[in-house]
């Protein structure tokens, strides 16, 4: 299965999942659907294409972070060679605490478990508690009448109210000056698919910082914050 079919399977997860059903029958998902649905998603073969190759532009600084900032960064670039697949199948998860095996994940899970790692602190927990408390201020576009916690903090939509509630919002720039170690970004892939990973403390040869992310291939640090159309700039707990 190429990385393309597994993020838009990933979608159908999520837009599936309501409270009377706990995940997409597997009959749906056999070879014949996922094949059909690589094909009619060119538009994020592309763009999965151009975000693994810009890996390869030379890196010619590194940043000076601040200390948590740092701590953030090395959790991150942590669970490179270590979550080397993207899986994004609906999981049911402990709670607090919770996570699929590290060998997997998704985009949001690069983000879940370096703030785990770095400072114990457990998005799945306060997603959900923010959630269960203010329900209506979050994304209604699967569906779901209630909160669950297995999946909410793995939504890009979700963790983007959650971290704009926080006060952790910074403006959209397509100015590398602008983004600091540290910074997290969501985007849009192919203008559709929700995205998010944490900004290195590396730059590439052309100025660009780096992100810290998981886009299809497992986690990896590449040169693809630009590559996409930017809907999110946040920082948040690095004071």
């Amino acid at each position: 299965m190429n990385a393309s079919a597994k993020v838009v399977i990933f979608i159908l997860y999520s837009s599936a999942k309501t409270n009377n059903s706990r995940m997409i029958p597997k009959a749906f998902l056999n070879r014949r659907h996922i094949l059909q649905i690589a094909a009619v998603s060119p538009f994020f073969v592309a763009a999965c294409s151009k975000a693994q190759t810009q890996s390869d532009t030379p890196r010619s600084e590194t940043l000076k972070s601040t200390s948590k900032a740092a701590q953030l960064i090395t959790a991150a670039r942590g669970q490179i060679g270590v979550t080397t697949t993207y899986d994004p199948a609906y999981t049911g998860l402990s709670y607090p605490g919770g996570d699929v095996p590290r060998g997997k994940g998704v985009c949001t899970d690069v983000v879940i478990r370096a703030y785990r790692d770095a400072f114990a602190i457990d998005l799945q927990k306060l997603v959900h508690e923010d959630m269960k408390a203010n329900f209506a201020l979050y994304p209604k576009i699967w569906g779901l009448r209630g909160t669950d916690r297995n999946i909410d903090h793995r939504r890009v939509p979700n963790l983007r109210v959650f971290l704009n509630r926080q006060g952790a919002k910074l403006p959209i720039s397509r100015d590398a000056k602008d983004w600091q170690p540290g910074d997290l970004f969501t985007s849009m892939v192919g203008g559709r698919l929700p995205h998010i990973g944490i900004v290195s403390d590396r730059r590439a040869g052309n100025g660009n910082p780096l992100v810290i992310h998981n886009i299809g291939g497992g986690t990896q640090e590449e040169d693809i914050l630009f590559a996409h159309e930017l809907n999110g700039h946040f920082r948040w707990k690095l004071a």
